[in-house]
């Protein structure tokens, strides 16, 4: 008889009673792990949680919101509804910090390394966190929900950063296919870049 798989996504296991419980996978452990730390966001319009991850440990955390010492959105008013900025764009005109940002800053004043850890994000991340995750060294990043900023995609496809998507119907990570950055030729006098995707097809950048 064959031995039950140490990789199947939940295990079984008998609770007192005998009653048949589902253990969570790792991923489905961690990625609600991030959902719990998104509540301690202070953001108005989204709240998202972060955690990295080496060899099954958790080595930082991270919410979106305000500096430390500086009062809250709620407080304040959101700067980007002010200015009527839509999601994905000018991330810079925000008075928060994003989950994935804060998660690397924390790990960076502890001074834990975080090379070749996995995140664990509710949200997508920015083009912006993208480009501080790649930096970082992290090799894979589970997020659970898409963020509407093609860049993102673009640079992590590029920088071969595995991208998955948790499921939390099946309990399981799903891959991410990611289209590399196409390559882009300069305009002279246009002032902006030209360029076609290697794919052809803009919605191969979206999250399956």
């Amino acid at each position: 008889m064959k031995a039950p798989s140490k990789n199947r996504e939940a295990r079984r296991a008998r609770s007192g009673d005998g009653e048949v419980l589902q253990r969570p996978s790792w991923d489905e452990y961690f990625s609600r792990i991030a959902e719990e730390v998104s509540k301690r966001s202070t953001c108005l319009r989204r709240h998202v949680g972060a955690i990295l991850v080496l060899d099954k440990r958790i080595l930082a955390t991270g919410y979106n919101g305000a500096p430390r010492g500086i009062r809250h959105c709620a407080e304040v008013g959101c700067l980007r509804e002010e200015h009527g900025v839509p999601s994905g764009e000018r991330q810079e005109l925000c008075r928060g910090l994003h989950a994935e940002m804060n998660v690397l800053i924390q790990a960076a004043s502890h001074g834990i390394r975080v090379q070749d850890a996995t995140l664990y994000s509710t949200t997508f991340p920015c083009s912006l966190c993208a480009k501080m995750l790649i930096n970082g060294g992290i090799r894979r990043i589970v997020a659970q929900s898409d963020y509407a900023d093609p860049l993102a995609k673009e640079l992590l496809g590029e920088a071969g950063v595995r991208v998955e998507w948790f499921d939390f119907d099946r309990h399981r990570a799903l891959p991410v296919r990611l289209a590399k950055t196409p390559r882009r030729t300069a305009v002279r006098g246009e002032g902006r870049m030209k360029g076609r995707g290697t794919t052809g097809n803009p919605g191969e950048n979206r999250i399956r």
